[in-house]
């Protein structure tokens, strides 16, 4: 393995860790919790690319699946029939999406908030949709779709759109320094 790659390796253990701890930082909203873990998955991608970033939160999902108490509520397989599961299948999206995106792009505030704004429109284009459908066919909930995108998404936006521009401030001030010695500019 080449120094490129063992540090990109341990970065991507840094943010698989750091995702995990965004899981356990909430902050109490109706029907789906608010967490920090958007910012890292968008750190992750605009950090260290799609490939790095995507598989830094495929990690902590194959963690929670394989049992450990990784996510907002626990861990195992079952987790699959949580309504807020489809968030964790489209945070792994989402730092693809937002590392594709930002290394196409000028490192400035602007290119990387869109980046993060792109990935977190993944992230609820996958989410909302899993949200609905386990409420409605296996847990048989009453919530509308309407009412689950007001709550998972209306109600989440600001809060969201604050995480996409710190993000994007961090990722510039972060980036030199994960690219330090890095010649092929992930």
């Amino acid at each position: 393995m080449t120094q490129n790659n063992t540090r990109y390796a341990a970065y991507t253990g840094l943010f698989t860790t750091l995702i995990i701890l965004g899981a356990f930082i909430k902050i109490p909203v109706p029907v789906i919790p608010f967490t920090l873990q958007f910012l890292f998955v968008s750190l992750a991608g605009l950090l260290l690319g799609a490939k790095y970033g995507g598989l830094s939160v495929f990690i902590y999902a194959a963690l929670g699946l394989a049992g450990l108490p990784v996510f907002t509520a626990g861990g195992g397989i079952t987790y699959v029939v949580f309504p807020t599961f489809g968030y964790i299948i489209g945070f792994i999206f989402s730092a693809f999406v937002t590392g594709i995106i930002s290394t196409k792009m000028q490192p400035n505030t602007k290119n990387y908030m869109f980046a993060s704004f792109c990935g977190l429109i993944i992230l609820h284009i996958i989410g909302i949709p899993y949200y609905y459908i386990i409420s409605h066919y296996v847990i048989q909930n009453s919530l509308t779709f309407k009412e689950i995108f007001l709550f998972c998404f209306v109600y989440t936006v600001p809060g969201d759109l604050l995480l996409c521009l710190l993000s994007a401030r961090i990722a510039l001030k972060l980036k030199p320094f994960i690219n330090k010695g890095n010649d092929d500019g992930k």
